[in-house]
């Protein structure tokens, strides 16, 4: 991976395009690393659900995030993910069980400070 120095601050590059990692502009450093998070945790849950044999449909994932404010770099202190999903009733069970799982098996999440709390939901839709 390269960072570049443009014009309106630096940018990933990538071959379809970089991408500005500038609050206000584009993403800022700590939304791309909760992006991260939710990417990486969405991923490790679908796989989770199709090895249970599980037939689902995530709709959408919502991610928040709260930062330390008291302390002096503002890191992140806990971040929220919310899977909106279609599943059987019958199975809804098994998928918040499921849910669990996502921490232990994703590396983003696995490569955080243990003070960053991660919280995963799920809607039923």
């Amino acid at each position: 991976m390269e960072l570049i120095s443009g014009e309106k601050g630096f940018e990933l590059v990538h071959q379809s395009g970089n991408w500005l990692l500038k609050k206000d502009i584009g993403f800022s450093p700590v939304e791309m690393l909760v992006a991260s998070i939710g990417a990486c945790g969405a991923y490790v849950y679908e796989k989770i659900l199709t090895n249970s044999n599980i037939d689902f449909t995530i709709e959408k994932v919502d991610i928040s995030y709260e930062r330390a404010e008291a302390k002096q770099a503002k890191p992140l202190s806990r971040v929220v993910i919310t899977f909106s999903i279609h599943i059987a009733e019958d199975e809804q069970g098994k998928a918040e069980r499921a849910l669990k799982l996502i921490g232990k098996n994703c590396p983003v999440m696995q490569s955080l400070d243990p003070e960053i709390a991660v919280v995963e939901n799920l809607i039923f839709v």
